[in-house]
């Protein structure tokens, strides 16, 4: 099995949370009939929009949903009708082919199938900084900062997807795709993001040690950070 990555853009003159609907109703099932298996639908809506502070953007046209599921292959002739149920679910879309490694899986609060999961959950759609070597680049962000995401925030689910390939030829240049879920109280009050509530100490402790390794392998404004919503199929 491999698994897919997909950014997904709606129509100009489609209203988001009328798309984001669309996609919740259509395009699991599609899919599933296409072969995809372990479909996950992150979307942007009312609860994800407190958290328009924390988003980053690279200066590019971000997408307005992310799609991830897993096939058999991601060979192209063999998964013809599922890049047809995407081209029928959105106005463009791009994928990646992808490793994923679960850090912290999601425990707390267990996803119930076709219903929004408890929290939100932050996607970070990772580049490759300036004349880093891409080794040199995951070694620090698999190896050194992992530990340092772990220990200063309230994530209850960490997923890295590292990027093997693009599978299509309109992917923006990311070498990494991050998925952290946290409390809904997480979009507004960084002490709960860092894991400090109630304790300035330990804040700015979390906070200085996490911009501190981010800074190792993140070049400011080359990222795209979304708050989304998250559901399972």
């Amino acid at each position: 099995m491999e698994k897919i990555i997909c950014a997904l853009w709606k129509a100009e003159g489609e209203a988001r949370d009328d798309f984001s609907a669309r996609l919740l109703a259509d395009l699991p099932a599609k899919l599933t009939a296409a072969g995809a298996r372990h479909i996950r639908l992150n979307i942007e809506d009312q609860v994800s929009d407190a958290g328009a502070a924390l988003r980053q953007s690279r200066g590019e046209s971000q997408h307005h949903a992310t799609l991830q599921f897993w096939v058999p292959t991601a060979y192209a002739p063999l998964r013809a009708e599922v890049d047809a149920a995407l081209h029928a679910a959105c106005d463009h879309w791009a994928a990646w082919l992808v490793v994923e490694s679960t850090i912290i899986p999601n425990t707390d609060h267990p996803p119930i199938l076709g219903q929004r999961t408890a929290g939100w959950a932050q996607l970070a759609f990772l580049t490759l900084p300036a004349g880093m070597a891409h080794e040199d680049w995951r070694r620090i962000w698999q190896n050194d900062h992992t530990k340092v995401a772990i220990e200063t925030q309230a994530n209850f689910e960490y997923v890295q997807n590292l990027i093997l390939r693009p599978l299509t030829d309109n992917a923006p240049p990311y070498v990494a795709i991050v998925e952290e879920c946290f409390p809904e109280s997480a979009l507004t009050d960084p002490f709960v993001f860092f894991d400090a509530v109630g304790n300035k100490a330990k804040f700015d402790t979390n906070l200085g040690e996490m911009m501190e390794s981010c800074g190792r392998f993140i070049t400011p404004g080359t990222i795209d950070v979304i708050p989304t919503s998250q559901y399972n199929f």
